[in-house]
Formats: structure tokens, C-alpha cells, sequence
């Protein structure tokens, strides 16, 4: 149940410091010198509000893989985060593929609590790229469904995917592709290049990337559907979609916070924190693709918050499983790699982060400006401090970050999901506080 609270002195993204009253889930009054009768005071002073962070690729892993996350574990993850909405992929045990699971995710999300969770739908069943899923019945069960992944697996197959697109046109849905050809990537271990030499690793080329992207933007035109490109690494693919926008093609694009600020650099440590698929690139890459954000080629930030296992990552470079965790790191990172640099500001912030991935998995409700009568979904960021991102400030299942010990600056103070205090000062709520 949301209770009443008057926030103070808070700074509204593009707006000057005031006051907010939310109650009964909602914004109710914006202003100055605002008070309400057994409100509980939030001393908001200087926070930017931000509203709720929304996250177009998370890995939840429930059904099936519970040991790295459940659906209740990554949402606290997600909270403490500043997000207040989470679409979560299908690679799951059984696969979302069917109304029956993609209902059930909507039920534990709805038992969690702290954040919306809205599930994603595989395109082929099974994720094997052989045929297509349930996508109709998907759209049309509880969960309504508007993304489809084969996220993990690229749809390879042209004519699936062609299908795919046209079949998701009857209900507005999307096609959220991972753009990896696997023939170009057998046994790849981190990016293809000089390091990639130096250090005898097997490579993922960009191309494998890239070669994927104009393939699928083409149909895409083709058939006037939308697509949505996955975790998009590379300097050419940032130069691709930015010519699909150019000639009116629907196409939407993701990068992740690690592809704006980690390098393959880091892979010489065999260090497995820093592995990951599509695989970390080169620094002229992370520059390609932080100013492909900045002039909006790429439309949002997702996390691709991916836990795992102590020992999956404890272990050899080449055994390792692929994946960061980085529902809570998300923000700060962007913070450092866009707002300091002076890349974006944080209307911006707000865009890439809230209301653009909202608008592409077509969830209502969530990325909404603050205004009197908006569901009061808030994140309250003290963008004034700085600390070394360390284990306590995970609030997920596993531990794979590759920020441990790195310096960020920002902090997320306060988190409210439908006017429910997720995060109070710092600390993610219990369970009996949220559902009180």
C-alpha cells in the first residue's frame, strides 16, 4: 500500500528545486512550502528527481536458474538501482515462450513488489531459431507482451526472422534482436583484434556483429516493422542504424552502461568479472558509441544485467560464463560516462533511462515527466558524492560485477514505485515494508 509523503526541496529534471506531495500511488501537488497532514517528510534537498528508471534487458532467471537470481532478488537489485520497471529476458528454464510462463514472471513480479516486471517473449521455441513461439498468444495473455527476444541466440535464420517481424506487426510489438552471427563467433573469447593476438584468445569480430544489424534493419524496411537492436558494441554499428534512421527505418538500439566505459584492455588480467557477450571493445568503440547516444543514433541505455554463480565466474577464462551484473551500477556509470564528460545532461539522463524504453516495450505508465496526477514512480539520485562501488551496494543474488572497487560517483538516496517506498535514504526496503 503507498502511503502520503511530502518531498522537500527536490530538483525535477529541466526544473527548479521544490516540493512534491504523493499519495494514493500518485504525484498530487508540485510546488513550494507544500505540507500535507501525517504526510511522512522526505528531506529531499538538492536530490534530482529522476523518473523511475526503466530497464529493456535484464536477466531475472527465473524459472529455472534461481541459484544466480530470482525474480524477487533482482528486483531489490533493480530498486536499489533507481529502477522502477524491468523487462526480463526469456532465457529462462522453461523458456518464456508460452502465455503460461511469461504469466507466471508477471506473477512473482507482482508478489516481489518493488518493481514493475514485465516479461519478455522468446521468438522461437525454445530459443533454437527453428520456429516461431507463441508470440500472439503471448501479446494477448495478462502479460501483454510487446518485446520478443531470442536475447542469448540471434534469430540467424532470415526467413524466421522476416516472420517474426510481420507476425509482431498485428499488436505493435517489437523484435529485440541479439546481433551475433554464430559462425563468425565458434569459440569466441573476448573481442577479435591486436589483444585478441597478443593474448591467444579466439575473437568475436565486429563484423559478426554488424553483418546482422544491416541484414535485420533491411527487413525490417522491408516488411515496416519494428526492430530493436540488442547491447550494440561497435563503431560500425553505431554508423549503420545511424544511416537505417536516416532513410526512416524503425529500428531502436540499446547500449550497455559497460560499453560506455570498460575496454578490452581489461580482458589481460583474465579477470572473468570482464566477460561478457557481445564482448568488451576497443576505446575507439566505447568513444563510437557514447557519442551515438549523445546525438540519439542510440536511443536508450538496458542494462543486460546478467548474474551468475560464484563458481561460474571463479574459475578460467575460457570456462567462464559470459555476463556483469549491473541493475545497481547503472546510473552512476552512465553519470561518469555521459553527464561528467558533458555528453548528456540529465534530461537526457531521464530519456535514455526512463521514458525511451518505456515508449519501446510500449509499458505505460512508466518514463512519465513529473506532473501532478503521474504515477509517482521516482528515483532520487544524490549526484554530489562519489565512492568505490564495493559488494555492499549489491542487493541481487550474485556478486559478477566488474565495477568492485571502482570509484563512481552518484548515489541513489530514494526509490518509490507507484508512490510504495522501495529504497528509503539509501536502503532497500524489506519486504513487509513494502507490502504494508
Amino acid at each position: 500500500m503507498s502511503g502520503t509523503y511530502v518531498i522537500r526541496g527536490v530538483r525535477p529534471v529541466g526544473a527548479a528545486a521544490l516540493d512534491l506531495v504523493v499519495a494514493d500511488g500518485l504525484i498530487q501537488e508540485m510546488g513550494s512550502g507544500l505540507s500535507r497532514a501525517g504526510a511522512q517528510v522526505i528531506d529531499a534537498d538538492g536530490l534530482i528527481a529522476l523518473p523511475g528508471l526503466v530497464d529493456l534487458h535484464t536477466h531475472l532467471r527465473e524459472p529455472g536458474y534461481e541459484a544466480s537470481e530470482t525474480i524477487l532478488t533482482g528486483s531489490r537489485a533493480g530498486a536499489a538501482g533507481g529502477y522502477t520497471a524491468l523487462f526480463a529476458m526469456p532465457n529462462t528454464s522453461p523458456v518464456a515462450d508460452t502465455a503460461g510462463v511469461v504469466e507466471q514472471e508477471l506473477a512473482l513480479g507482482e508478489a516481489a513488489g518493488f518493481v514493475d516486471v514485465q516479461p519478455i517473449g522468446a521468438v522461437t521455441v525454445g530459443q533454437k531459431g527453428e520456429r516461431l513461439a507463441e508470440l500472439g498468444a503471448m501479446a494477448h495473455s495478462r502479460a501483454r507482451v510487446r518485446v520478443f527476444s531470442d536475447d542469448g541466440f540471434c534469430v540467424f535464420d532470415p526467413l524466421i526472422m522476416r516472420r517474426a517481424l510481420e507476425y509482431v506487426k498485428a499488436f505493435d510489438g517489437v523484435i529485440a534482436q541479439h546481433a551475433q552471427d554464430p559462425r563468425l563467433t565458434e569459440g569466441a573469447q573476448m573481442n577479435e583484434g591486436a589483444v585478441s593476438a597478443e593474448l591467444g584468445l579466439t575473437g568475436w569480430p565486429a563484423v559478426a556483429e554488424e553483418s546482422i544489424i544491416a541484414r535485420d534493419v533491411l527487413l525490417a524496411e522491408h516488411v515496416g516493422s519494428r526492430l530493436h537492436v540488442c547491447h550494440l558494441s561497435t563503431a560500425g554499428s553505431v554508423d549503420i542504424i545511424r544511416w537505417a534512421k536516416k532513410r526512416g527505418i524503425a529500428v531502436t538500439a540499446e547500449v550497455t552502461p559497460h560499453h560506455l566505459l570498460l575496454t578490452e584492455e581489461l580482458v589481460r588480467g583474465y579477470d572473468a568479472r570482464f566477460k561478457v557477450n557481445p564482448p568488451l571493445r576497443r576505446d575507439e568503440d566505447v568513444q563510437a558509441v557514447r557519442e551515438g547516444l549523445a546525438d540519439g543514433t542510440i536511443d536508450i541505455v538496458a542494462t543486460d544485467h546478467a548474474p551468475h554463480p560464484a563458481e561460474a565466474k571463479a574459475c578460467e577464462w575460457q570456462a567462464a560464463a559470459n555476463g556483469m551484473v549491473g541493475l545497481e551500477s547503472a546510473l552512476r556509470v552512465v553519470h561518469h560516462a555521459m553527464v561528467e564528460t558533458g555528453l548528456l545532461d540529465w534530461t537526457d539522463v531521464a530519456r535514455v533511462m526512463s521514458s525511451t524504453p518505456a515508449a519501446i516495450g510500449r509499458l505505460t505508465g512508466h518514463g512519465r515527466p513529473l506532473a501532478v496526477g503521474e504515477p509517482a514512480h521516482l528515483a532520487l539520485y544524490d549526484d554530489t558524492v562519489r565512492a568505490r562501488f564495493a559488494i555492499d551496494d549489491l542487493r541481487g543474488r550474485s556478486t559478477n560485477s566488474p565495477y568492485l572497487g571502482r570509484e563512481l560517483p552518484g548515489s541513489t538516496r530514494w526509490t518509490l514505485r507507484a508512490g510504495v517506498v522501495t529504497v528509503r535514504d539509501g536502503v532497500v526496503a524489506d519486504a513487509a515494508e513494502v507490502h504494508a
